[in-house]
């Protein structure tokens, strides 16, 4: 990364040369570190670093920091990191709270009902269940799979990536439901799925966090779920909380059903705990 400085064209000392090389090759790891863990990698002082803070036009090593931090804001999971931890001035577990009831609160605000109702009713009369979710979207895709699993759906995981999602929805067809995790964009895949529905007659439902996207990217029920700003650190809260919310919206329509297989599940461990 290229680091835009106020006195790029100044001299520089051999230790500021070698400071602002280290930022630039090494951004990430930069990102994360105190004055005192960048002076023992580089084996100078902490005075060396603040003097080549001001060389370079800044106050302090903590706006040097700071500054470089929002030029990589939005690019890559490290900048999403350190832009959420400058937004809110470091790491506080209260502001972070703070910002995961935010995030609960707008999905919230954004709810629709209807959609969350048809979500619950093609789960219920899908004859398959198949989930696909990549990246950091695949804990939420293993966390419904093991959920509806437990409830007694029949229901499998599309592979991640690659030719291998078509091998995994191949026999998907009517009345059969497929869910996406494609929360900022859809992926190549999730593209797949919702482009094969046409000839296949599947339902696809998706978890979102756009409330208007092009109607190619729509899936046929789409819920959404807010996971903080473009650029920042994407919060896994609001998807998790949709999830229970319709499991326990199943579990309720599904009393008896759902009742019997979690005793047979209690029963087999039960069995299986005493061998």
């Amino acid at each position: 990364m290229t680091i835009t400085v106020p006195g790029r064209e100044g001299k520089y000392t051999k230790s500021d040369e070698k400071i602002l090389e280290f930022m630039e090759s090494h951004t990430d790891e930069f990102l994360f570190m105190s004055i005192g863990e960048v002076a023992k990698r580089l084996e100078v002082s902490e005075a060396t670093i603040s003097r080549a803070a001001r060389h370079l036009g800044y106050r302090d090593f903590k706006e040097m920091k700071n500054e470089i931090i929002g030029q990589k804001t939005g690019k890559g999971a490290a900048g999403k990191i350190a832009g959420t931890l400058l937004k809110t001035q470091g790491f506080d577990i209260g502001k972070w709270f703070a910002m995961q009831q935010e995030c609960l609160s707008s999905t919230l605000e954004n709810f629709d009902q209807k959609e969350f109702s048809r979500s619950v009713s093609q789960i219920q009369s899908a004859r398959n269940i198949y989930i696909h979710g990549k990246n950091a979207s695949a804990s939420s895709a293993q966390l419904l799979f093991f959920r509806l699993r437990r409830l007694g759906y029949k229901v499998f995981m599309v592979p991640s990536g690659g030719s291998e999602v078509i091998e995994g929805i191949v026999h998907a067809g009517e009345g059969d439901l497929v869910i996406i995790f494609s929360y900022s964009k859809v992926s190549v895949e999730g593209k797949m799925i919702l482009e094969y529905a046409k000839t296949a007659g599947y339902t696809t439902m998706a978890f979102t966090s756009r409330l208007y996207a092009p109607q190619e990217q729509r899936a046929d029920i789409n819920l959404y779920v807010y996971r903080g700003e473009k650029e920042e650190f994407h919060s896994m809260t609001a998807p998790a909380a949709m999830i229970d919310a319709l499991i326990l919206a199943l579990s309720e329509k599904d009393q008896g059903d759902t009742a019997q297989n979690l005793l047979k599940i209690q029963k087999l461990k039960e069995k299986f705990k005493q061998k």
